[in-house]
């Protein structure tokens, strides 16, 4: 889908898909109109749970042409970046709170081709990305603690999402505003939104047993319809 000044962008989060068809949950997403595919890549350290390796991404890679959004929650990001980037080279997230030297890591990434994006924790202030941001695609602001899916939505993350939507617009900036954890088909989405968020994360909102993936991401797309991003 071609995105617009005000087009809200899905990233269906794997994660929460059936890793037994997990090619065919990717290609069911991009059929219901994904604009980017999510990837969690987790490592043990940083979270305390072990996800996605280099020949998982790669599998996600072939199974879609859509861009890769890759989140690496892993401490030290910089080790796993050359062979994750082989495959996965369209959008790379890194942790603020990973990074012993964000600006170099940042720098490393965009080196390469790729759109870069810093993600933070619910904890983190804007002031941990604030002095890498001229050099940023995407801000990705977590609304849930990382390393679990499945877990609610942080109301909280609301007032940090319009702080940075509002230093990006004051600046002239033209990174992205990212969420990631517990969006829905409701507020959640909505407030996100209107908050300033352009690109919404979504796992099992989008891959669940109550309905088809189709169906998901139809009632999160109508939730959305209409709206702009930083727009009340």
């Amino acid at each position: 889908m071609t995105a617009t000044a005000n087009h809200v962008q899905i990233a269906p989060s794997v994660l929460a898909a059936d890793f037994g068809r997990l090619a065919q949950q990717v290609r069911d997403a991009d059929a219901a109109g994904a604009d980017l595919i999510h990837v969690d890549v987790m490592d043990g350290r940083f979270v305390p749970n072990i996800s996605f390796g280099e020949v998982v991404v790669d599998a996600i890679r072939s199974a879609t042409d859509l861009p890769l959004n890759l989140h690496l929650m892993v401490h030290e990001p910089d080790r796993l970046l050359p062979g994750l980037m082989k495959s996965a080279a369209d959008q790379v997230l890194v942790h603020a709170e990973a990074c012993a030297h964000l600006h170099r890591t940042v720098g490393y990434v965009k080196e390469q081709g790729s759109q870069v994006g810093v993600a933070i924790n619910p904890a983190t202030p804007i002031a941990a990305v604030e002095e890498v941001l001229p050099d940023l695609d995407i801000v990705l602001v977590m609304t849930v603690n990382p390393g679990f899916g499945g877990q609610s939505f942080i109301p909280s993350a609301l007032a940090k999402l319009r702080r940075l939507h509002r230093i990006i617009q004051e600046k002239g900036y033209h990174a992205k505003l990212e969420v990631d954890g517990g969006v829905k088909a409701d507020a959640t989405a909505r407030d996100s939104v209107a908050a300033g968020a352009e690109i919404l994360v979504a796992g099992t909102a989008i891959f669940n047993r109550e309905q088809s993936v189709a169906e998901a991401m139809a009632a999160l797309r109508a939730s959305v319809d209409g709206l702009a991003p930083g727009k009340t």
